[in-house]
């Protein structure tokens, strides 16, 4: 993207493929968390409940994170944001919160399947955020330094 590389279609493509993915993660994951899955929450025990709350949380930042970043991405397509502007830091993909193994596994079966997804997801959009950063940085080494130099001054 910092430039219009050879593939900004196939990126554009695998961009929008995400988003509707993203999306569609979102909306199941509302579906169980705030209906489908409040009668499998309230049969588990008081601890396994809260684990079951905390984890609809992070899988809501994960995605919510993950379609921010996507936006942004199209946002450059559409010629609404410049590239080098997709780069800031507050334009970056967010941490995705950590998953307790052992409160994953007291979980239902498919709010598992939901943090299990959900994580998954964000890590493969980390790789693309990753990849555009080291992609921007080779591209511009001079720019790099410059950029490494005003942030310790």
């Amino acid at each position: 993207m910092p430039g219009a590389p050879r593939d900004s279609r196939l990126h554009r493509r695998l961009v929008d493929a995400l988003y509707v993915e993203a999306m569609v993660l979102a909306d199941e994951a509302r579906a169980y968390f705030d209906e489908q899955g409040r009668a499998e929450r309230e049969s588990l025990a008081p601890l396994s409940r809260v684990a079951f709350s905390c984890e609809s949380l992070k899988v809501t930042t994960r995605l919510m994170h993950v379609i921010a970043w996507l936006l942004t991405q199209r946002a450059v397509f559409a010629g609404e944001m410049r590239a080098r502007e997709a780069l800031d830091p507050s334009r970056r993909l967010g941490e995705a919160p950590v998953t307790d193994p052992a409160a994953l596994a007291d979980l239902p079966p498919q709010a598992r399947a939901l943090v299990t997804m959900s994580g998954d997801l964000h890590r493969r959009v980390a790789r693309l955020d990753q990849a555009q950063v080291s992609e921007a940085i080779a591209a511009s080494p001079v720019q790099a330094l410059q950029e490494r130099l005003a942030l310790a001054f």
